[in-house]
């Protein structure tokens, strides 16, 4: 009896212990990560964002009623001696009269097609795109439980973020939401009885009263720490955006240290668990010394590393060199600028999230359209060199040497010819000239002396071109006899099959 009870319960483990390879896969995998760093740091980059190299977001909100030098005249129109508060009380009046909240009224959106813009993402080459969800101002995007304050009660009458939502993965592309609240707190003025911030019947959008001097702006310091419930509610909105949305990509503005560390562990331990749930590996993204290094993905601001980085890393920018919404004066990049830009980038294992300004009726501005359709063209004959591709041994050559540094990008010059910049995939290798470098393309990272090309060369081609090309490998580097007719208007790329 005793041996046959042996061989029930052996043959009973054996079962307990065969179970397909596929869950044994999907159990080994499953993390449980907890608040705290060294869980968190378990986390890997997944493969699609690793593929993924750019994307678009749009800074939309009662902001842009206004229409006025920048998406921060929430914050500078309540400031003394400011000229925005100037140009405000000239047109609008007085601040106890006309606040920032009287601008929510006035943003329609009755033009706006989540549709025709998630159309137009696609086209012009992004991989990911999404709102912003919640900037500085308090005023929430979506169709929040937590708050009236939201685009669903108030203006548009819409939940913006979940129509975009939808309309983001109808096109094939990823989700992204990004999330500003963090700067709330002493944002407006609540302290001031002169304004409308300090009436109590607009907390829920002006925030929790504070002290006088609770934010320095010269210093970007915060002398009074917010209180327990504004982390709690930070929180409360990113558990809510994520239930609704579950966004592929959650990204943070900076000064998110203002959050108590405890708080921004919880979050990313929350994102990460509902991630699994869902079946979805996402990205979170965080600037400076935000999250601890290995928890997330780094990003830049209106700024690029000057060298190739062993990580993947984001930088964002706005199509505006002046704005991060629509405003009365645009200064719109060039087409070629963005394209340079982001080969750039790429060739140095970054990724670009460009910055559209729509206006307040859901208008797409003529410029914006007009640049985002041009890289769209050029993805169509160069996108091979982009999309799914690694760094190669060095990320290029030529004269342009990059500022590093927050919002240092409008001091780094125009690229030339000269500059050039590698990638590859499928055993390829991509040199991409960022101006038209006339009738022969020298470049000067193959010469022998470099040592850096150490497999034959097969084949030489200028993609978008049928034209077979002469070339040859010398002392000085890869000589390429360039066609007459250029394949695009911007940069150029060359194939080269090893």
């Amino acid at each position: 009896m005793k041996n046959y009870l042996f061989v029930i319960l052996t043959l009973a483990l054996f079962a307990c212990n065969s179970k397909p390879k596929e869950a044994e896969k999907a159990i080994a995998e499953k993390i449980e990560y907890t608040a705290d760093w060294e869980s968190l740091k378990q986390y890997e980059v997944p493969e699609w964002w690793l593929n993924t190299k750019f994307g678009i977001y749009f800074h939309w909100g009662p902001y842009s009623v206004p229409a006025h030098e920048t998406e921060w005249y929430a914050i500078h129109m309540y400031t003394k001696d400011h000229p925005i508060r100037k140009y405000h009380e000239e047109t609008y009046g007085n601040l106890k009269e006309f606040g920032y909240k009287d601008f929510i009224p006035m943003f329609t959106a009755e033009h706006f097609d989540a549709d025709e813009w998630a159309e137009l993402f696609k086209k012009s080459g992004a991989q990911f795109a999404g709102p912003v969800a919640e900037h500085a101002d308090g005023f929430a995007m979506w169709d929040s439980e937590l708050t009236e304050w939201d685009a669903m009660d108030m203006g548009p009458k819409r939940d913006v973020v979940g129509e975009m939502e939808k309309a983001v993965r109808k096109q094939g592309m990823k989700f992204i939401a990004t999330y500003h609240r963090h700067w709330l707190y002493a944002w407006y003025p609540t302290w001031d009885e002169t304004t409308d911030a300090a009436d109590t019947t607009y907390a829920g959008l002006y925030g929790p009263y504070v002290p006088e001097g609770s934010f320095v702006m010269a210093t970007g310091e915060y002398p009074n720490p917010p209180k327990k419930e504004f982390h709690q509610e930070w929180l409360d909105r990113l558990n809510e955006l994520m239930d609704k949305y579950q966004p592929d990509i959650i990204w943070f503005d900076n000064k998110m240290d203002i959050i108590e560390e405890q708080y921004r562990k919880q979050f990313l331990a929350n994102y990460y668990n509902k991630a699994q749930e869902w079946g979805r590996d996402v990205v979170c993204t965080y600037k400076f010394t935000d999250m601890e290094e290995g928890t997330a993905v780094l990003d830049l601001e209106r700024s690029r590393m000057s060298e190739k980085k062993d990580f993947p890393w984001l930088t964002d920018d706005s199509i505006d060199w002046k704005a991060w919404c629509d405003i009365s004066d645009p200064d719109y990049k060039t087409t070629n600028r963005l394209i340079d830009f982001l080969v750039d980038v790429v060739s140095k294992n970054g990724a670009v999230l460009l910055n559209v300004t729509p206006r307040a009726d859901g208008t797409m501005p003529e410029g914006v359209k007009e640049r985002l359709l041009g890289m769209g063209d050029w993805f169509k004959v160069n996108g091979e060199a982009i999309f799914d591709t690694r760094p190669w041994k060095i990320f290029g050559e030529g004269p342009q040497e990059i500022k590093e540094g927050h919002l240092s990008e409008d001091e780094n010059p125009e690229a030339v010819a000269e500059d050039i910049r590698f990638t590859t995939k499928d055993g390829n290798l991509y040199a991409i000239a960022l101006d038209w470098p006339g009738e022969k393309m020298l470049v000067r990272s193959f010469a022998k002396k470099e040592g850096l090309l150490t497999s034959k060369i097969k084949n030489v081609s200028l993609l978008g071109s049928a034209q077979k090309l002469n070339w040859q490998l010398t002392d000085a580097g890869l000589e390429v006899e360039m066609p007459k007719d250029k394949p695009c208007e911007d940069a150029f790329a060359l194939k080269i099959e090893l």
